[in-house]
């Protein structure tokens, strides 16, 4: 059949499932729009108030469903808009396809207005961009960003489309897409074998999973392959929920702001086995001191994650789904009751603590936890509210916690919010953010009352730049530059001039009832919880140091008593 090239969007569209598009029109998409409108009873379009909430719109949908998000800009600044959502998802292997119009053929290269080649733009962030000058090369090269984004390690994958090949015409034949196979070409039986007989002489060995577990649907293989080792489990930021979280082999997060037990424990461990995790800077700490006692096996999709910040004594590239479901039909099932034992010991022994006599933002995350279903899907932006929402909610399932780690995207909570529950409409989300995040996407405020989202967003506002101000504190002589918000903007009115009920408060018993409320409205709220602006993320390793040298605030005040 012959289409016009917006049709041809439509139809691929379609071919690739996608019922839900995030997206703001302008003058060089106007086609693709206005075919949009015919087909707005099989694909949804999200108005957003900014692209970039478009493009942290469709990372959310994205993380929550495991589906391909797609967006949609203009032209121009329209396209720009959605660079910072494009490289989160970069960062954090997330799937998506942003769509965007160009100028006319005959103004490509001549600074035309709105002109602005984006493809070479977002080259170094997405794993495939390309510019589609014949209507003809159209719909291939939709299908074959749909395969990229999916395929293999997922990520972003941008297609730019010239605004005559949106109108112009062509013979359209439809196609099934084709189906996304797991990778396994360098998945080397060898290497399996090596990694087993390592787990089979461990005594004291320790699982760090990420989120390539979460991506390669691989949570059931890693509870199995955790039983059947006998070893504890600790989680990435971007793992979290890949194991369930009350169980009791879980020891907390890893890193700069995991538990004590988790980064005492992998310094004491013989085995660390990395599933699905890149060995980020923030998780190891120290790389030269990094699980000095043990040997490394580290399994990953992505063979240019071997040995790139960690060195590993055994490795094996591959679908992380296949790798785990092979070794749990070798490995015979371990015990390690002694070195389980001690890890359950240093729990004990270091649990998390905070002010129980003030509100802060642990006791408002805890209250969030007791309030909601498991199912609940909480999205934080970046800061200290993030690692809170990591540190005190428990995680019982994949893709629960939606959140920037890898790019560290202040603004990115609203978008991946409205993202999450367009995708499910009858889910409790919330979207726990800190008042410098919140004021920068605020505007998509505007896009959850129109759409009636019942998103509950938390803000623990402490009238600073937290996590930045926590660093001026401990690094930097307390010369608190340019981090003071001490200033007349009032949340709640913020909130109700959109149309979203807003609560203010400042004790525990404010924010329980005002979440409590929120929640039974199943409409949009604004929580403003006011914490202590020198409230800290605890436990925490200082940048380069050991990952044995974490501290906490009680490790401070006894240096502080010692010297004085």
């Amino acid at each position: 059949m012959i289409l016009n090239g917006s049709e041809i969007i439509m139809e691929c569209l379609l071919e690739q499932g996608v019922d839900t598009v995030f997206g703001y029109p302008g003058g060089a998409i106007l086609n693709v729009y206005d075919e949009l409108y015919r087909y707005s009873d099989r694909i949804r379009h999200i108005l957003t108030s900014h692209e970039q909430g478009a493009s942290h719109a469709a990372d959310g949908y994205a993380r929550a469903t495991g589906k391909v998000g797609v967006c949609f800009a203009t032209s121009g600044p329209g396209a720009t808009n959605l660079v910072t959502g494009i490289a989160t998802a970069y960062m954090d292997s997330i799937p998506m396809v942003a769509i965007t119009a160009n100028v006319g053929i005959s103004l490509l290269g001549k600074d035309s207005f709105q002109e602005i080649d984006i493809a070479g733009v977002t080259m170094p962030v997405t794993k495939y961009s390309t510019l589609v000058k014949r209507v003809e090369d159209l719909a291939p090269a939709l299908r074959r960003a749909f395969r990229l984004a999916k395929c293999g390690r997922p990520g972003p994958v941008l297609v730019d489309i010239t605004k005559d090949v949106t109108a112009a015409k062509t013979e359209f034949i439809p196609q099934k897409p084709e189906p996304v196979k797991p990778v396994c070409r360098d998945m080397k039986e060898e290497d399996i074998l090596q990694a087993a007989e390592l787990i089979r002489s461990a005594k004291k060995p320790m699982i760090f999973a990420g989120g390539g577990v979460i991506a390669a649907e691989a949570s059931e293989e890693l509870r199995e392959f955790a039983a059947r080792l006998d070893a504890p489990v600790t989680l990435s930021l971007m793992g979290q929920g890949a194991f369930d979280e009350s169980d009791p082999a879980y020891t907390g997060m890893l890193g700069m702001h995991g538990t004590k037990a988790t980064n005492l424990g992998v310094t004491a461990c013989d085995l660390l086995i990395g599933i699905g995790v890149r060995f980020s800077d923030r998780c190891t700490g120290n790389t030269k001191t990094f699980a000095k006692n043990a040997k490394i096996i580290h399994i990953d999709v992505d063979s240019a994650e071997i040995n790139k910040n960690v060195r590993a004594d055994s490795a094996v590239v591959g679908d992380v789904k296949l790798i785990l479901q092979r070794l749990n039909q070798m490995v015979e099932q371990q015990s390690h009751p002694a070195w389980k034992k001690y890890v359950g010991e240093l729990k004990e022994r270091y649990p998390a603590r905070y002010r129980k006599d003030v509100l802060t933002g642990p006791a408002v995350v805890e209250a969030i936890d007791r309030l909601t279903p498991d199912d609940t899907i909480v999205v934080t932006d970046v800061g200290q509210h993030q690692m809170w929402a990591a540190q005190y909610y428990t995680y019982h399932e994949p893709r629960t916690y939606l959140s920037s780690g890898g790019l560290g995207t202040m603004g990115y909570g609203m978008g991946a919010a409205i993202g999450a529950q367009t995708a499910f409409p009858e889910r409790t989300i919330i979207n726990i953010t800190g008042d410098g995040c919140f004021r920068m996407n605020l505007n998509e405020l505007a896009t959850v009352a129109r759409n009636e989202l019942p998103i509950v967003t938390v803000v623990l506002n402490n009238h600073v730049l937290g996590m930045v101000r926590q660093w001026q504190t401990l690094f930097y002589g307390q010369r608190y530059s340019n981090t003071i918000l001490k200033d007349q903007v009032d949340f709640v009115k913020v909130a109700e001039g959109f149309g979203v009920r807003g609560y203010h408060v400042e004790t525990l018993e404010e924010a329980e009832a005002a979440l409590k409320e929120a929640l039974a409205s199943r409409k949009p709220a604004v929580i403003d919880c006011w914490i202590g602006e020198d409230d800290k993320v605890f436990p925490m390793v200082a940048p380069n140091a050991s990952l044995e040298d974490c501290f906490g605030e009680e490790d401070i005040q006894g240096k502080n008593q010692q010297q004085q």
